[in-house]
């Protein structure tokens, strides 16, 4: 938001600094983005008069001339400009001057034999224009000698500050008076209220087809005007924040644009059709050519104005050229509206169309100004341009925006952080706009300032809804809901301390909650991210899949209960909540196979769903491996077996802090999983930690997957944290283990399982590690029979052990295994 400051000492009586006004706005929130002072550059530049000009004795196109600076001396100035003459009065640099439009500072000099010991300066030169055709001709009335800086209006800084989405108030001028005068810096001139006496009936009507449109809307007509050039003090005002004049009623509009945050737009009644302006949605096949030489194509979800021929502006954004005033208007329609900043801000949005009136509209602008702003602006078209006034045409209902808030006076300090007397905290409100309503010793209720709509009313949902009748349903409730949640006393409490002065809000730091900060991840989270890096580790590339399936393809890994069925999927082949993220992986591994690369290993941290309840989804990390394992220099590559997933499961496992002496195995995996060649790592008999084995043939084959394939499924949720101890000294045996194989002949339906938990339990203080090495069925054994090879590791603790010791501890884990199997020592 660009100001000169001349504009606004239009809004505020003061006599601070330009200094002091930037150091002031700083400290209220309205943070100054920088200051322009033009006339700073162009300070020792004077108006001088041509007193000669004759031909260059030396140069066909230069001039002598010789110019009065208005001090009694006579320079001369060697000059090219073609519009250098006698009498002529214009712009004059001497010696030691700095020229912005050339970057050099001037020096005494001589020009083909001719001194000259100044310079006659075009527009450009000054940095004022790219006008180059001859030096600055300003009229004789410019007083000879004075500062051109002065003369021309230059000294007027420009100043630019940042105004937050939520302050619509401070993209206007007197918004940014008001805020000053309440900090002191002067007072707030009041508006003029002028009497128009209506010579005729509007001549246009208004009508409110769709509420969505419009809410309410004004309109006067001016007849037997005179539009041209504006004055020059409003055309300063425009050029100084970056617009461009046009004509005197397209620059009253953005006069009070800027001064008063009151969009405004006018229409040429000669140029309007049927005599309605209509609001109301676009409709499909509309467009609208655009005051800015763009032709826009509508959709039903944009607010226009319309004439019996179609769309004449898009509400609140943009007017339309069709009906634009120019040079030619004699007479005019004013428009002055309210419209809603939602619908504003998307229409705006979807059509990447940014202009002063939308980014007012959006933030949302004074409800009750409407009536003041058009008489304004009425009196003033009526100044510059001549004519006379109809009456206002009128249609809707101006909104009920009164609304009250209450503030305690303890929430200064314990929600703001400072210290602000009672009386002060008030008196900062009622010069801010806000009348007290009622108050006591604790608390005040102030009626808020139709101008602040960023002051909130709480309220419930349903109260909110009420009043956003007209919105979508859908976006009706989430402004319901966020609104609803909004505390007005806040922003009282904000209000009070900006006013007071932001630098004076003590610098508290936030306590330390502890030497040692939490950790970053909970232990669940360190876990996941811990066992993904395990399987890419062990060569598996994460995925990321939905978490839903084919119904058909889902029922294959498990039950499909309706509630886990989607009503409205994304897509109709993932209609159902998926059982396993193996089933995704498999999927994943077929596609890939038809494309070519069959040997994949994949793996996927996600959610598996029994059912709709919080316990009914639990977090599971998969794997897949499918065709032949990696080339090796060390071995072969060979297909993947149910090995390589046990594997897998189980280095997850160890990696996770689980104890592996404490894992069993059992055969009762899902029918997914091959029968034969699949297993269930549990802890204890109930918790099922993990599930391994090759995929089932007949899921294969139903996923057109042809290689083999083997996977597992680790529930991450099942296995326990890890006991946090104490880093002590490592575990470093003195002595050397001794490593014993015993070979069992045992019935075939014993599992190397029940040998291993029998031989760990035979002598728990020596016994390190039991691993099975070798297992047989076949010739040279009887029936129903099976030799399976284990290999027992003793670690001593306090002595080397002798082999009547080894001898001992050997007949004791052979017993133990006989007693749990009834397996007996083979020869």
């Amino acid at each position: 938001m660009k100001f000169p400051l001349s504009w606004l000492r239009r809004h505020l009586d003061t006599t601070a600094t330009l200094a002091e006004i930037t150091a002031t706005l700083n400290r209220i929130g309205l943070e100054v983005e920088g200051v322009e002072d033009r006339g700073a550059a162009l300070a020792g530049f004077r108006i001088a008069h041509v007193v000669e000009a004759a031909q260059h004795p030396n140069a066909d196109r230069l001039r002598a001339l010789k110019v009065d600076p208005g001090d009694g001396r006579l320079l001369s100035v060697v000059c090219g400009a073609p519009n250098a003459r006698a009498g002529m009065k214009g712009v004059l640099a001497l010696p030691g001057a700095f020229i912005p439009g050339t970057g050099i500072t001037l020096k005494q000099g001589e020009i083909r034999g001719v001194t000259s010991e100044a310079m006659m300066l075009s527009a450009r030169e000054m940095g004022l224009g790219d006008d180059h055709s001859g030096i600055l001709d300003l009229p004789a009335e410019a007083p000879l000698g004075a500062s051109y800086v002065a003369w021309a209006g230059l000294d007027d800084p420009v100043v630019e500050i940042s105004v937050t989405p939520n302050r619509g108030d401070a993209l206007a001028i007197r918004g940014i008076a008001r805020d000053l005068a309440a900090a002191g810096l002067g007072t707030l001139k009041p508006l003029p209220e002028p009497k128009i006496v209506p010579a005729y009936p509007a001549p246009l009507r208004w009508e409110i087809a769709d509420p969505r449109a419009c809410d309410h809307v004004l309109g006067r007509g001016i007849r037997g005007l005179r539009n041209g050039p504006s004055p020059k003090w409003l055309q300063d005002w425009l050029v100084a924040i970056g617009l461009r004049p046009i004509n005197a009623l397209v620059d009253v509009t953005n006069l009070f644009t800027y001064g008063l945050g009151r969009p405004l737009h006018v229409f040429d009644v000669a140029k309007v059709q049927g005599g309605v302006l209509t609001m109301r949605m676009a409709r499909e096949g509309e467009s609208l050519a655009a005051l800015n030489g763009k032709t826009y194509a509508l959709t039903p979800e944009d607010g226009i104005i319309a004439d019996a021929a179609g769309p004449e502006a898009l509400g609140g954004i943009i007017g339309g050229e069709p009906s634009g005033c120019d040079e030619g208007t004699t007479e005019c329609f004013i428009e002055c509206a309210l419209f809603d900043p939602v619908r504003i801000a998307l229409s705006g949005r979807r059509h990447d169309i940014r202009t002063d009136a939308r980014a007012r509209f959006e933030r949302g602008v004074d409800p009750a100004l409407p009536p003041l702003a058009l008489d304004l602006a009425t009196a003033l078209m009526l100044e510059l341009c001549g004519g006379e006034a109809s009456e206002v045409a009128a249609a809707g209902t101006p909104p009920a925006w009164q609304r009250s808030a209450t503030l305690r006076f303890e929430r200064l300090a314990g929600l703001g952080g400072a210290e602000v007397p009672a009386d002060a905290a008030v008196a900062i409100l009622e010069r801010l706009g806000f009348a007290v309503q009622q108050r006591d010793a604790s608390q005040v209720t102030v009626a808020v300032p139709s101008w602040r709509n960023d002051i909130a009313q709480a309220g419930s949902v349903e109260t909110v809804l009420d009043q956003a009748a007209t919105l979508p349903a859908d976006r009706a409730r989430a402004a319901a809901e966020g609104c609803a949640v909004v505390e007005p006393e806040a922003d009282l409490v904000e209000e009070v301390l900006r006013i007071r002065g932001l630098d004076t809000i003590p610098p508290v730091s936030l306590p330390v909650a502890g030497l040692v900060p939490p950790p970053a991840l909970t232990p669940q989270q360190a876990r996941a991210g811990l066992a993904r890096r395990v399987l890419a580790a062990r060569g598996m590339l994460d995925c990321v899949s939905f978490g839903f399936l084919d119904q058909r393809v889902a029922a294959l890994f498990g039950e499909t209960p309706e509630a886990l069925h989607l009503e409205n999927p994304i897509a109709a082949d993932l209609d159902q909540m998926r059982p396993t993220p193996l089933a995704s992986l498999l999927l994943a591994a077929g596609r890939n196979a038809a494309r070519g690369f069959p040997d994949v290993a994949l793996s996927e941290l996600g959610a598996s769903y029994l059912d709709p309840s919080p316990e009914g989804q639990r977090q599971v990390i998969a794997g897949l491996r499918a065709g032949h394992t990696p080339r090796h220099w060390a071995e072969p590559s060979r297909p993947v077996d149910a090995m390589d997933a046990k594997g897998d499961a189980l280095a997850l496992l160890a990696a996770l802090g689980l104890p592996m002496a404490a894992v069993t195995v059992t055969a009762d995996a899902p029918g997914f999983y091959h029968p034969g060649r699949s297993g269930v790592l549990r802890q204890g008999p109930k918790t099922v930690l993990a599930r391994f084995g090759e995929i089932h043939p007949r899921i294969r084959a139903a996923l057109d997957l042809a290689g083999p394939a083997v996977g597992f499924e680790v529930f991450l949720d099942a296995i326990p944290e890890p006991k946090r101890r104490k880093k002590g000294a490592p575990d470093l045996p003195a002595f050397q283990p001794v490593r014993r194989d015993f070979a069992f002949l045992v019935d075939a339906g014993v599992t190397a399982e029940q040998v291993l938990r029998a031989a760990r339990g035979a002598d728990r203080q020596l016994v390190a590690e039991v691993a099975v090495f070798d297992r047989y069925a076949g010739e040279k054994l009887p029936e129903g029979k099976a030799s399976l090879a284990i290999q027992v590791t003793l670690q001593p603790r306090e002595a080397t052990l002798t082999d009547g010791q080894i001898e001992a501890v050997a007949d004791r884990i052979v017993a133990a295994v006989a007693k749990a199997t009834g397996a007996v020592l083979r020869a």
